[in-house]
């Protein structure tokens, strides 16, 4: 979060990545079923990848348990060139929190992140048949924008469809402004929807 850390009731937080955090970061992406590690795009196997996310951690968070590991991971990639009004972002939660709540926690963290660094279209890649991934998404305003037929391919080989979903920030400020929410929402930091 900008300037100040997130606590749930769990204990677990939501802080930028730094250095401090790579070593419980490479565990993390270590201790993950191989199937998950599939559909990440980078190399999280290879510790200097994570290392060095490090040195771009303005746009990486990660959820830190009471014990000090690390339970999930968000990042919000800003596109190039004439998509640079576009962020991507990528979630992953380590399986000891998955249905707690924690991959809507980061997923929400991220889209407030998005926001307020001046993204106007969101994006997220989601795995067709990962249900509860689509679910997460769609309730934050996240509407699909593409279906890819065997675009992805798994470990065992087996291809796989993916989904793109969008969320255009103007139209939800657009419509939150018609309902009479934006004025509300202005203390908290929401963007102008002019």
């Amino acid at each position: 979060m900008t300037g100040t850390d997130q606590v749930d009731a769990s204990g677990t937080t939501i802080v930028a990545l730094d250095a401090a955090h790579t070593d419980a970061l490479v565990r993390f992406f270590a201790s993950l079923p191989e199937g998950d590690r599939t559909f990440i795009k980078e190399d999280v196997t290879d510790p200097a990848t994570v290392r060095g996310w490090a040195e771009d951690a303005s746009t990486r968070w990660v959820a830190r348990g009471a014990d000090g590991e690390v339970d999930g991971y968000v990042a919000v990639r800003r596109l190039p060139g004439w998509s640079d009004h576009v962020a991507e972002l990528r979630l992953v939660v380590g399986p000891r929190r998955r249905g707690a709540g924690l991959g809507r926690e980061l997923a929400r963290h991220a889209v407030t992140e998005a926001i307020a660094s001046g993204a106007r279209k969101l994006v997220v890649e989601v795995v067709a048949e990962q249900g509860a991934a689509l679910a997460l998404f769609t309730g934050l305003g996240f509407r699909g924008e593409a279906l890819l037929e065997d675009h992805i391919r798994d470990r065992s080989g087996q291809l796989q469809d993916l989904m793109v979903l969008a969320h255009r920030v103007d139209a939800t400020w657009s419509a939150m402004d018609t309902l009479g929410l934006s004025e509300a929402l202005d203390g908290d930091g929401g963007p102008d929807p002019a």
